[in-house]
């Protein structure tokens, strides 16, 4: 009878190479962790769904069309010749539009191209319904701008918008100084710029986002001696946390089930705890004494911070008590979703740390 891969094995087979999601090497990497996770007696459920890679489109799409919508709306702010009302109208009725495709190409409620297949893997002992659920998304993802780059093009974007609105308002007093609109045109077409560097492009290792938070699953699983805690690999994270979502869908109201995900378990910085509401805000306190074990020099509650997505959001959407575990810095930001998130002088020692953490009694 053939050894199950140890622990070692998962890291050098597949967690050093990129795993986009609905890729053969995504599929390859779900395949050996199953059967790790089998290894060591557990009985998983392989989770089917289709996803569009161009939900990633949601975002640049927006920059563009806010670029756009700044085109038709000058005029209408520099001139007398138009009442003011129509640039409240064609600003608002613009921007709402604009948002509302965005978000539909994101979410994948507008398909544009194909489909590709993933799933998520949900782990569970003998058949038991759990009532805490240790999470990691599986796949990765490159673009032409960093998670820290995606951080910033997202304040401007939002500062783009705040302005243009305050713009439009000022309209109702009288035209705008060319200076101020040529401000606004400047601002407006590099948050289109920064937003569109938000697409596919490269391959990424994603050592630590976000093989660090499946080898701290794994770790999890290896040492959890509860029977009503499971593990969840997700998939499609990196494209709008599809594998997070279909399985609050399926699963139906998770009321007081408890979700820690792990995402991006670095090798320096503070330790973060960060939750969506006050109860997983209560939740991530109780979870401070099994951290406190984590040789990490500080372990920080916090709000997830506008511009990030992980997967306890629609856990936690959905009914559930869920909470995100995440040890990183800037430099660490600057390197996820590029190349440079490779396994180069990379330690999961904080990764294994944290799965042992979080599951001791």
């Amino acid at each position: 009878m053939a050894q199950s891969p140890t622990l070692a094995d998962i890291i050098s087979q597949i967690l050093s190479v990129p795993r986009e999601a609905g890729t053969p090497a995504a599929e390859h990497a779900r395949r050996t962790v199953s059967e790790h996770l089998q290894g060591l007696g557990y009985e998983v459920e392989v989770q089917r769904f289709s996803f569009s890679p161009a939900s990633l489109n949601g975002y640049p799409l927006l920059g563009a069309g806010l670029g756009g919508l700044a085109l038709l709306l000058f005029p209408l702010l520099a001139s007398e010749s138009f009442s003011p009302w129509w640039a409240v109208g064609v600003w608002f009725t613009g921007l709402a539009s604009l948002i509302s495709v965005a978000a539909g190409v994101g979410l994948g409620w507008v398909t544009l191209g194909g489909v590709r297949d993933d799933a998520n893997l949900l782990a569970t002992r003998k058949g038991i319904t759990p009532r805490r659920w240790i999470v990691a998304h599986l796949d990765t993802k490159a673009q032409r701008q960093s998670m820290a780059g995606r951080l910033v093009s997202v304040w401007v974007l939002a500062l783009t918008i705040t302005a243009l609105s305050g713009g439009v308002l000022a309209r109702l007093w009288g035209p705008i100084p060319i200076g101020w609109l040529g401000a606004l045109m400047v601002l407006s077409v590099g948050a289109g710029a920064l937003a569109g560097r938000g697409r596919l492009h490269g391959t990424s290792a994603g050592t630590r986002d976000n093989s660090s938070g499946v080898v701290a699953a794994l770790s999890a699983a290896a040492a959890n001696r509860d029977p009503e805690t499971g593990i969840l690999i997700t998939g499609a994270e990196e494209f709008g946390l599809v594998g997070a979502r279909v399985f609050a869908k399926l699963k139906g109201i998770l009321h007081e089930v408890e979700f820690i995900n792990l995402d991006t378990l670095d090798t320096a910085g503070r330790l973060y705890v960060v939750s969506h509401d006050s109860r997983g805000e209560q939740y991530g306190r109780t979870l401070q004494q099994r951290l406190s074990e984590v040789a990490v020099p500080t372990i920080q509650h916090r709000r997830l911070p506008w511009g990030i997505l992980v997967d306890s959001a629609p856990l936690a959407r959905g009914g559930g008590v869920a909470v995100t575990l995440g040890r990183l810095t800037w430099a660490t930001l600057r390197r996820i979703h590029t190349p440079a998130d490779n396994p180069d002088g990379f330690s999961f020692e904080t990764a294994e740390q944290v799965g042992k953490a979080v599951v001791a009694n």
